[in-house]
This record gives C-alpha cells, sequence and structure tokens, in this order.
C-alpha cells in the first residue's frame, strides 16, 4: 500500500524574512520517509502543486501512523542562515486517510503551533488518499473501526473497557502529545465526490460541513467506498456477516445547547476565501465589508416620469408605478392627478429570490373598480450593468414606454435606472426590501438599518449654601422648616429641612444628570414644611444651565458662590428666570446662595461598571489634547437561526431586527419580515478608547413594522449577548454561532441562534498595554468620589434620560430596546443571581480549600516522599528567606505558562450553569420576572415573604457567626473574661522573651516541623489554643 499527499498551496502565512515576506516550502513525514517541496521565493500565498508517494509497510497498522506536514522559511535563499524558521503545520491522522483517490478531496487545514512561543497563521491545502495495491490490504485497512459518530452495536461494550484501560494507563503516565488531526470523506449525491471535514481538530473544511449539516438538519452521511470494502472483505473470508452499524449521536456533555458553534463562512478577511471564492483576481479585491458575505440584490430606482397620456374621461391622471419580478410585485405611491409625477423611489430584490429573467415595469392609473394600463418598460437581467462602490451612483436615464404589444406609445416617458449591486451600496439603506414592499411608508422607516448617538451626558452639582430674608407667608410666626426643592427635567431632589429660621443654612450637596444642548432649566423652589404633606413656597428661581461653571478637573481655581435673588411663589417661569437687576424691580428681597457646577470631569455612567463599554469623561472633546484610541472593533452582524416564532398566534413567524451597543453609538440593522433564519450581513465599526469594555448585542422581534405606535404594543426581546473585547485576541476574526437564552415564568428558553463575525484591531499596542496600568474611570471619581448609593440613582436617570432621547429619533429606538440594552432591572433582586453570586465566592475559595487539604495529607504523611520533599524545601526557605520571593514569582510564572495550553479558544458568552438557570425553580423564576410593585396575588407575595426570611436567616445566622469570631479577638484584651486574658498577656511576655533570645530562622524552623509532624505524634483532640480561642466570650449573649 502507498500514501499519496498532494501539497496544493498554502494562504496568509506569516512573514519571517524581516521585510514581510517568506521563502516557504513544505516538508512531509510520514512513517520515517521524509520528503519537501521546492522553495517559493517571497510569497506569502505559495503555490506548489506537488505529489509525494509514501510506502506502508503494514496495511493494518495504518490507523496508527501520522502524517505530519511542516511549511518552513527558507533562510539559505537569503543567505541568512541555515536552520529553517518554523511557519506551521498539520498533523494528519492515518485512521482518516480515504482508500481511494476518488474519495480524497482538496481539503484546507488551518496551521498549527510547534511550541507555546510559535507564530503562526494561515492555512494549507491538502490532498490525502490511499492507494492499496491488493485486495488484502483493502480488507486488512477496511477492517479498521471507523472514527466518530459509527460503533459498532456487538462491539461497543468492548471497545468502551478498552479505552476505560487505555484511559487509566494514560492517566499515571505523561500527558500525551497532541492527538493529530483526522478528516472523514463524506460522499455527496451519486458521483462519488466527497466533501471532507476535519473531526478531531476543526480546520476550516470541517467547519464548513458542520454549518451545512447543522443548517440543512442531515445525519451525516457514510463513506460508501469504505463500506463496500468491508462488504467485500467480509465475503472472501466467509465469515459471518459483520457487526451492524448503528447511528450513534456524540456524547454531548449537559448544557452544550447553550454552547458557542465555532463556523468559517466564506468571509473575505479569512485568508484564503477569497482566492477560492472569486478567482485568481480575488486576493487583489478589497472591500469595506469583509466581516459579512456579499449578497446580491437588484436595485430599481424609480425617479420621475413626465408626459403621461390622460386615461380618465375627466383627462386626469393618478399614476404609480408596478415592478414584477416573477412573484414579486412592487409599487411605488401614487400621485393626484399629475400627469409628470415624482417618486424619487428605489427597489432592492434579493439575488437569491429572483424568480424570473426579465424585470417588467409597468406604469398604471390608479381608479376605484380597475387600475388602467398607461405603458410598461421590460429589462432583461442579464444586460443589466453591474456596479461596485467607490463607483459614483448610477445615472438614471429617460425611457419611451411601450404599450402591451411592445410598440413605442406616442408621450409618456419613465426616468429610472437599474443595476446589479451589494448592501455595500449606499441605496441600500433608504430601499424598500423585497420582502417589505407591500408594507406602508411609515412602516417602513421601523424597518431600515440606522445610526444613532446617545446624548452627551454631564453631572450638575448644586451645593445649597442657604438663603437670606425669606418671606413667610404668615409674618406673625416664624416658619416651620424650610427646605430647598430642585428640579432639573424629571429629576427632583431636596435639601434638609432647617427649623424656625428665615436665614436658613443647608450647605447640602445635589447631583442631577443633565444633557446636552442643555435645553431644560433648573428649577429651585424654597419651601416651608407646615405639615406632613403640606409645602408653602417661599420663593422661587429659574435658572438655565449657562450659569453654571464648566469644571474639567478638580484642581481647577474654585468658583465663588453666587447669591441669586429669589421670585415671589406665584411668579411664572419667565419672571422667575428674569435677570437680577429685572428682580430687583419686583421688590422681592429674598436671596439664594449657590455654587452651581458642570462636571466635565466625570464620566456618567448609564450601565453598570461591570460591563460598560465607555469609561471617558465628559471632556473628552473638549481638552485641547483628544484621547487617541488604541484600536478598532468590527462587528459583523451575519444572521440568525432557530428563532422562536414570536408571533404564531397571528400566522406570523418573527420580525427579528439587531442592535447593537458601543461607547455612545448604537446601531439597529433592518427588519427581517416573517422569517426564522433572517440573514442582515451588516457591518459596523467603533473606535476602542479602553480594552476593558463590553460591547452588547440584542435582538427583538419588531412589533411596529406596520407603522403607528400603538399602546401597550413593546417589542419583544429575543435574546442577547456581551462580548468583552481584552478577551479577544488582536487581528484575529471570530466567526460564532451565540445561543440567545431569556428566562421565562416557565423555566431558561433558547430562542435562537446569533451568527456574528467580530475583529479587534489594534493601532497602539504600547498604549493599550500601558492602560493596564491606569484607573479604569477618570480622576475625578477618584480625587472627589461620588457615594454608591447617589451613583446608583445617577445611573438610573442617566438610562432615562438616553431613553427619552433616542426614542425622539426618527425612527425611534424604543423604550423597552433601551431597557434591555442598558439592564434597567439588574439591581432588582433574584434569588437566582444571589445564589449564583455565593457559587462564585465558593469558586473562589475553593482554591484556598484544595490548598489546605494538600496541606493536611502533607501533615499526614500520605505521600511520604512528597512530605520529605516539603520537609526540605521549608528549612531551605526559612534560612535563605531571600529565595522565598524569587520562588513565589517563578510558581506563578510556571503556572500561567502551564495554562497557556488551556486557554480559551473563543470569547466569552452566557453561561447558563454559572448563572444558575438550568436549576433554579419555577417560583423563583417567576419573582424574577415579576413587575415591581408586584402584581402577584397575597398569597403568592406572602410565601415568597416566607421563602425570604428562611434565606435571610440563614444569612444572618453566617454575619453572626462572623461577628462571634471578631468579638473573641477583641476579649483577648479587654478584660471581658480576666482569667483569659491574664493567661494570654503572660504568654504573650513569655513569647517576646523568648523571640528576642533565639533566632527566627529556629524558631520557624521549630513551628514548621511541630506543624508537620507524623500523626502518631498528634493528638486527634483540638488543639489548646483552639480550645482557648473557643471559651472567650463574645457579645451574643448580650443580644436581645
Amino acid at each position: 500500500m502507498k500514501v499519496v499527499v498532494e501539497v496544493a498551496d498554502a494562504a496568509g502565512l506569516m512573514p519571517k524574512d524581516g521585510h514581510g515576506s517568506a521563502n516557504p516550502f513544505v516538508e512531509v513525514e510520514f512513517d520515517d520517509q521524509r520528503q519537501r517541496t521546492q522553495t517559493k521565493l517571497k510569497d506569502l500565498n505559495p503555490a506548489w502543486n506537488e505529489t509525494f508517494v509514501f510506502n506502508v509497510s503494514d496495511a493494518a497498522q495504518l490507523v496508527d501512523k501520522t502524517i505530519e506536514v511542516s511549511v518552513y522559511h527558507d533562510k539559505r535563499s537569503d543567505g541568512v542562515g541555515h536552520r529553517p524558521n518554523f511557519l506551521g503545520r498539520v498533523r494528519i491522522s492515518g485512521a482518516s486517510v480515504p482508500l481511494s483517490a476518488s474519495d480524497g478531496v482538496l481539503l484546507r487545514f488551518p496551521l498549527d503551533k510547534r511550541g507555546m512561543f510559535s507564530n503562526v497563521r494561515g492555512d494549507i491545502g491538502l490532498r490525502v488518499y490511499a492507494m492499496p495495491e491488493s485486495a488484502a490490504e483493502v480488507s486488512l485497512a477496511a477492517d479498521v473501526p471507523l472514527a466518530g459518530p459509527f460503533v459498532a452495536v456487538e462491539e461497543a461494550q468492548t471497545e468502551n473497557k478498552e479505552k476505560k484501560k487505555t484511559t487509566t494507563k494514560a492517566s499515571s503516565s505523561v500527558a500525551p502529545e497532541e492527538p493529530p488531526r483526522a478528516f472523514y470523506s463524506v460522499g455527496v449525491g451519486d458521483t462519488g465526490s466527497a466533501a471532507a471535514a476535519t473531526a478531531a481538530g476543526g480546520g476550516l473544511a470541517h467547519d464548513i460541513a458542520q454549518v451545512k449539516q447543522a443548517m440543512s438538519d442531515l445525519p451525516p452521511v457514510m463513506n460508501m467506498s469504505q463500506t463496500q470494502a468491508r462488504a467485500a472483505a467480509a465475503e472472501a473470508k466467509a465469515a459471518p456477516p459483520p457487526a451492524l452499524i448503528q447511528l450513534l449521536p456524540p456524547p454531548l456533555r449537559p448544557g452544550s445547547q447553550y454552547d458557542l458553534v465555532e463556523t468559517p463562512p466564506p468571509l473575505a478577511s479569512r485568508p484564503g476565501f477569497r482566492s477560492a471564492i472569486l478567482g485568481a483576481a480575488g486576493e487583489k479585491i478589497a472591500s469595506t465589508y469583509d466581516l459579512v458575505e456579499q449578497m446580491r440584490y437588484l436595485y430599481v430606482n424609480v425617479v420621475r416620469a413626465r408626459d403621461l397620456p390622460t386615461m380618465d374621461i375627466t383627462g386626469s391622471l393618478d399614476p404609480y408605478v408596478e415592478l414584477k419580478l416573477g412573484n414579486y410585485k412592487a409599487r411605488t405611491k401614487y400621485m393626484d392627478k399629475n400627469s409628470n409625477p415624482v417618486w424619487q423611489q428605489i427597489f432592492a430584490f434579493s439575488q437569491h429570490n429572483l424568480q424570473a429573467n426579465v424585470l417588467e415595469v409597468v406604469v398604471k392609473d390608479k381608479d376605484l373598480l380597475r387600475d388602467d394600463f398607461v405603458g410598461r418598460l421590460t429589462f432583461d437581467l442579464a444586460e443589466v450593468p453591474q456596479r461596485m462602490p467607490p463607483d459614483s451612483p448610477l445615472a438614471p436615464q429617460w425611457y419611451k414606454l411601450e404599450d402591451k404589444k411592445g410598440d413605442k406609445i406616442k408621450n409618456g416617458e419613465l426616468l429610472l435606472s437599474v443595476w446589479m449591486g451589494t448592501q455595500a451600496d449606499e441605496a441600500f439603506p433608504i430601499a424598500w426590501q423585497s420582502d417589505a414592499h407591500d408594507i406602508s411608508l411609515e412602516g417602513l422607516a421601523n424597518t431600515r438599518s440606522k445610526v444613532y448617538f446617545s446624548p452627551k451626558l454631564v453631572y450638575l452639582r448644586v451645593i445649597a449654601i442657604g438663603a437670606q430674608d425669606l418671606v413667610p407667608h404668615d409674618r406673625s410666626r416664624p416658619p416651620v422648616q424650610v427646605l430647598l426643592r430642585a428640579q432639573l427635567g424629571h429629576q427632583m431632589l431636596c435639601t434638609r429641612g432647617v427649623p424656625g429660621t428665615i436665614n436658613p443654612v443647608w450647605n447640602d450637596e445635589l447631583m442631577f444628570v443633565a444633557s446636552e444642548p442643555f435645553e431644560e432649566p433648573l428649577v429651585l423652589t424654597v419651601e416651608d414644611r407646615v405639615a406632613a404633606n403640606r409645602h408653602e413656597p417661599l420663593g422661587r428661581l429659574v435658572l438655565p444651565l449657562s450659569y453654571a461653571y464648566k469644571r474639567m478637573e478638580h484642581h481647577h481655581k474654585p468658583v465663588e458662590p453666587r447669591w441669586f435673588s429669589l421670585a415671589k411663589p406665584t411668579a411664572s417661569d419667565e419672571v422667575a428666570g428674569e435677570s437680577e437687576k429685572k428682580k430687583e424691580q419686583h421688590k422681592f428681597s429674598s436671596k439664594i446662595h449657590l455654587h452651581l457646577y458642570l462636571e466635565m470631569g466625570y464620566h456618567v455612567l448609564d450601565e453598570s461598571t461591570l460591563y460598560s463599554s465607555d469609561f471617558q469623561p465628559a471632556s473628552a472633546s473638549k481638552l485641547l489634547r483628544p484621547r487617541q484610541s488604541i484600536g478598532v472593533f468590527e462587528l459583523g452582524i451575519l444572521g440568525a437561526r432557530n428563532l422562536m416564532p414570536m408571533k404564531a398566534m397571528d400566522g406570523r413567524t418573527t420580525d427579528a431586527y439587531c442592535v447593537a451597543r458601543y461607547g455612545s453609538k448604537w446601531v439597529r440593522t433592518r427588519t427581517v419580515l416573517n422569517s426564522l433564519s433572517p440573514q442582515w450581513h451588516e457591518q459596523y465599526t467603533w473606535e476602542v478608547f479602553d480594552p476593558c469594555t463590553v460591547v452588547t448585542i440584542a435582538v427583538f422581534d419588531n412589533c411596529h413594522w406596520g407603522g403607528g405606535h400603538k399602546e401597550g404594543v413593546r417589542d419583544q426581546r429575543i435574546g442577547k449577548v456581551r462580548i468583552r473585547l481584552s478577551t479577544l485576541e488582536t487581528d484575529r476574526v471570530y466567526t460564532h454561532f451565540y445561543p440567545l437564552l431569556t428566562l421565562h415564568p416557565s423555566g431558561l428558553r433558547k430562542t435562537g441562534e446569533l451568527h456574528l463575525a467580530v475583529r479587534f484591531t489594534c493601532t497602539s499596542r504600547v498604549n493599550m498595554l500601558a492602560l493596564y496600568g491606569k484607573p479604569l474611570l477618570p480622576k475625578m471619581h477618584y480625587v472627589q468620589p461620588i457615594s454608591m448609593r447617589m451613583m446608583d440613582y445617577l445611573r438610573r436617570q442617566a438610562m432615562i434620560i438616553v431613553a427619552a432621547r433616542l426614542g425622539r429619533a426618527e425612527p425611534p429606538l424604543l423604550r423597552e430596546v433601551v431597557e434591555y440594552m442598558l439592564d434597567v432591572d439588574s439591581h432588582m433582586f433574584s434569588l437566582r443571581r444571589s445564589k449564583a453570586n455565593f457559587n462564585r465566592i465558593m469558586s473562589l475559595l475553593s482554591g484556598v480549600t484544595a490548598a489546605a487539604g494538600w496541606f493536611n495529607a502533607v501533615r499526614s504523611w500520605r505521600n511520604p516522599v512528597t512530605t520529605i520533599l516539603v520537609h526540605v524545601l521549608f528549612v531551605i526557605l526559612v534560612f535563605y528567606p531571600d529565595l522565598i520571593l524569587p520562588t513565589v514569582f517563578l510558581y506563578l510564572f510556571l503556572v500561567g505558562a502551564w495554562n497557556y495550553r488551556f486557554r480559551p479558544r473563543n470569547p466569552p458568552h452566557m453561561d447558563t450553569r454559572l448563572s444558575m438557570a438550568e436549576t433554579a425553580r419555577p417560583d423563583e423564576l417567576d419573582e424574577e420576572c415579576d413587575t415591581f410593585p408586584s402584581s402577584k396575588p397575597a398569597d403568592v407575595i406572602r410565601n415568597r415573604y416566607d421563602r425570604l426570611r428562611s434565606v435571610a436567616g440563614k444569612v444572618q445566622t453566617v454575619m453572626g457567626d462572623m461577628a462571634t469570631q471578631g468579638e473573641r479577638v477583641q476579649a483577648l484584651l479587654s478584660w471581658r473574661d480576666p482569667r483569659a486574658t491574664t493567661i494570654f498577656i503572660l504568654l504573650s511576655l513569655a513569647t517576646a522573651v523568648v523571640l528576642y533570645v533565639t533566632p527566627f530562622q529556629v524558631l520557624a524552623v521549630l513551628v514548621g516541623m511541630f506543624l508537620l509532624r507524623h500523626p502518631r505524634f498528634r493528638s486527634r483532640m483540638p488543639s489548646v489554643p483552639f480550645n482557648f480561642f473557643r471559651r472567650l466570650p463574645a457579645k451574643s449573649d448580650m443580644l436581645l
């Protein structure tokens, strides 16, 4: 038998010659046989097209062999050195080699690293197959059981037992080398052609096969050539019939349906795909939309018409244009009594939906009973021109209308343009899509893709110092309790009340959230709290925010407070906001003393700091030196699949659209109507100023595509995805299906999968690394911090302002969408989330528990060799303490270097286990999904309250135990137990004397040896210090 390896080409190799290129060659090794290709000079995408043949000594051992293909950079071609540089390798298992040349297809394998410090990228195209020289070799090779989901029924138990034995042996030996990659040939159709896919190690071909199989929901097809070979071998041996082959699903761990699914879509950013899809010239074609697939559209721009013939008896014409393309129809709005109408409408038909080769454009006259035919035009789609941005828009042309027989009519011309383009065309966002031609103009606005920007938010700090010469309503008595009420928009705060004076002094600080362009004024009202629910106004002031001083940093020169004259309580806003000179004319002498600051040095938080998307201060755009970005984040929203039908009651499926938010930029994709597998293929870009930020993407069901905003109708949530930029490798494209998960009172639901392509490109690595040593928030948050209670209040107010401002856009970004993106209800109590946080704490303490268990095992002498080595290491560190810190840091380096092999290869996503979403009880989820205040009946509220009391009782017990231990420590010197305190201070004196006399190393060795003594010399009873500490008094007996 012989094994044939055809080396086709490679793409996207790492440059190694110092000039941005490389001299690659390939070395193939199999069964101690080694062959190499020619060297391609100065080429990062070389093509070799060379074939190598290797001899197989024993066909039965082919399954145990490995084909190793390595790519190197030839230094000798540059005259630099003799040892080649490593560019990557691929290891292919012999079990995956097809037994015939017809089953061996060309596959692309991503190049792997050789070691931890290897710098590798790109992929290589290989074709591998075997050539048996006799029927015996075919039977030997065919008897080898196939890997993967095909398992013999009668041999399943035997194989499992052998696997367990092998696993036991492997666990006691050195960790094996990384398993070689295996690929399997999958037959398609009757022609014998097969699409192969890597099973153990992945790869582009395997990913493509997985995606195709997942999209078609078909089981994998077994290679027919190997099946026939097995049957032939069985007949030749005249043995009993072979064991039946049962198709078993691969073992899935619990929760695997909620994991990421990596995909290899044909994107221009992936190496090798351009040349594979677009041909040899594909690598030279650049596109800004390299994270999404190109979607072809037929664009029709209907501009206007002139000199249209009249069709009615009255001599009027109500024209409109109707487009026909197979079963698809689209029409413009009709113009009332106009022979020279202007439409200016663009239509887009997806190429996948083109059901005819001819586009028919018909001009009709709107009538009550039946619309009259005016004229028509026809376009052959094969002759429609192609347009590729950045070409200028195609100029519309005048066309003479034809009658139904194809003859030109005397009057009537139509100005339009027709072209083929992609979603990169500037007409795409404003075009009527082929799935939305029948909706109204108002509804169409709610389905288009848009970009929004959050308003610029600033903190307004109001320091109310005091007031002077207040005039109460009843001058015969002093005011009862004077306070200041401040209002900015919907925000309202009050100072504390000062009793019995007309010259109150508050010195209170109030903070608000203001948004540019600062249109809303600050309304200040001095009130007298006469009774619990009765307030009498004593003066009023309306201040525009232009009076506030814009403070960039805390070290700026202090601004003197200002006195403002109050207007009468009954004065209007115009009078209360007049200048000081005009107020003096009203002879109302009450004044108020204020400090007003617009804090430009803070970052106004409108989302949680745990997954915030921006930390820049409000003054970032006003600084003389604006903060420079460190990179660019690119997001390609490809599509979704298996979405849950949200409008099943209305006879529809789902009208899905995506919203993504990072920093102040919000993006909204177009709405794909009535589809459970929408395809968007829209790409967006953000500047990145901090890598430790999070981008949020959510999917919604559009309930306003019909136009208008009905009361009680809200866009429904389908799911949300968060991606932290610091977990992404730079310049790498991640393409995955992200699970969309929602919590309902009935339990956790998977509402679909979102297909995303993300890439984080770093433009300044030095600045990015320097950011890890800088504070997360701007300087003002640390110099003049805001209390946590006030911060939560301001965050909720900022959310309301952002939702209100984005809701005023056209089309609006609805309030429920903004609230879901900003996690407005994240501060609400959730028993499930509390359990998840408790488990997070316990998982962190598991390392301490494991260290304590290891130390106890050392003390117990379970492994004498380990215990002796610990004794020796302890003595060395005691007598050479200068080795302690280097040893600790060396240990940390080795642990980090070892964990590099197990680093996560995919971006993080919503973890259902960590969130305790799969184990949460229905009553807990029902409480979490409830409104605030609750809308449930009284008996349900009572049960929740009783459950909360039981949980709080456990927390109370734990807090009491912690307080008890702390009070026992205080009791050592507090003389609450005079005998215990006497014993402790005398022991402290004796210990001090011993420590003064005895060297520290000797004491450390004695204490360590005492703790590590053999269990034979240790008692099972508690130690004396432990017993002494447990007998110390606490204040628990003083509690009622």
